[in-house]
């Protein structure tokens, strides 16, 4: 789910990862959200109420009997504002006040008046994390329905140590806002997701490929994951990321190179998914023979041949394995005839479900951040989408599945 127009409240404790809080403020705001900031007392000591009001756009409450409240009772008014809360960091004194319902300052009071989304980023020394009073609260407050409780990280610490207790990278946070506001549709369901390219290798340094960077797919997975999925993903050679959801959502990485590593993986993998999305582009064909030593010119010579033969066909051999119970969906980029290319794909591979993009439509296609698609159901339905990143044309696919 995008944030463009969530409002968010971001609670800032003592700690010395307040220092991080304004780049966090800046990133939710720049994905489109509203952005209020609530802290205690101790955390103006590590970032200024100045700083905050100015990246946030708005006054700071930090103190509950302050002149300057808008109102008598910002700890009320503000959790009806929020779609979101996000405390971070959080630190071991402030959890475990949260966990046993003290409310005695203006991050606690606004907390416990919360009944919407919480993500919350605890931040401190090893030893503090590993207390059992604070452990008893983090394992209290990750049991409640609107709390999504991220783990600490581990590294080096402010106070010169390494160990586990730094709070979780800001883009994790931004990911985790992202995923507490959207609704949980795929709870309980394993999706399976082919991206990316694949690599034929003609010799140890050349290779036949195509242009995919597997944004569509890589996009895919996030849907998924904010649905509540568990999510296997088998990729070939991509430069993208999944690190920030890796951080708090099951999300299994099966990287591939080649067309044949790719069917094994997919194939294997398919057993235990709910529902498969086919969202590679895997070559067609495939080098009949590789050559062990890299390939020299000779002198004289004009041309060079190299036999190829087909692929195994992934969408087809899925196909033929899923039953009713599975949903089986595969995407279509064509340059020719593309919806009859289409149709005939979805029939005769055994889809539920068809994605066409074409080449022929300005925005779509390989290595740009937007697609134009068009959904065709077994049934024999369509649905057109217009031009729109690629994350809400996945969002899209998504909400049609379920």
């Amino acid at each position: 789910m995008s944030l463009a127009g969530k409002h968010i409240l971001v609670g800032i404790s003592g700690g010395i990862a307040a220092y991080k809080i304004p780049e966090l403020i800046r990133l939710l705001k720049k994905a489109g959200a509203d952005v209020q900031v609530t802290t205690t007392k101790h955390a103006l000591e590590f970032v200024t109420s100045l700083t905050l009001q100015t990246v946030s756009g708005h006054k700071v409450y930090s103190d509950v009997f302050a002149a300057i409240n808008e109102h008598s009772t910002e700890h009320i008014s503000l959790p009806d504002w929020a779609d979101l809360m996000l405390i971070a960091p959080a630190t071991a004194n402030v959890l475990c006040k949260m966990a046993n319902g003290i409310a005695d300052d203006a991050l606690t009071t606004t907390f416990a008046a919360m009944r919407k989304p919480v993500v919350i980023a605890p931040a401190m020394n090893t030893n503090m994390y590993e207390s059992p009073a604070t452990q008893k609260a983090i394992s209290e407050l990750a049991t409640w329905e609107n709390v999504t409780m991220l783990d600490c990280a581990s590294g080096e610490l402010a106070c010169g140590t390494t160990g586990k207790g730094r709070m979780q990278e800001i883009d994790v946070l931004v990911a985790a806002a992202e995923y507490a506001l959207t609704p949980k549709t795929l709870q309980n369901k394993h999706v399976l997701i082919t991206a990316g390219t694949t690599q034929e290798a003609i010799d140890p340094v050349r290779y036949i490929t195509n242009a995919s960077t597997g944004k569509m797919g890589y996009a895919l997975v996030r849907a998924c994951l904010n649905r509540g999925a568990e999510v296997t993903l088998v990729s070939g050679p991509t430069q993208l990321s999944l690190k920030a959801w890796q951080a708090f959502c099951p999300l299994n990485v099966m990287d591939v190179v080649s067309s044949a590593e790719m069917c094994d993986a997919t194939v294997r993998a398919f057993e235990q998914a709910d529902i498969a999305i086919l969202c590679a582009a895997v070559a067609d064909f495939t080098p009949c023979n590789t050559a062990d030593k890299k390939i020299k010119k000779q002198p004289g010579q004009t041309d060079m041949t190299i036999e190829l033969k087909t692929t195994t066909d992934i969408a087809a051999t899925l196909g033929k394995m899923k039953g009713n119970a599975k949903k089986l969906v595969g995407f279509a980029l064509e340059t020719h005839d593309e919806q009859a290319n289409a149709e005939r794909k979805l029939q005769s591979k055994n889809l539920d479900m068809i994605v066409l993009n074409s080449l022929q439509d300005k925005g779509a296609g390989f290595g740009v951040d937007t697609n134009k698609v068009t959904i065709l159901y077994a049934n024999g339905t369509k649905k057109d989408l217009p031009l729109l990143m690629k994350q809400e044309v996945a969002d899209a696919i998504i909400d049609s599945l379920v």
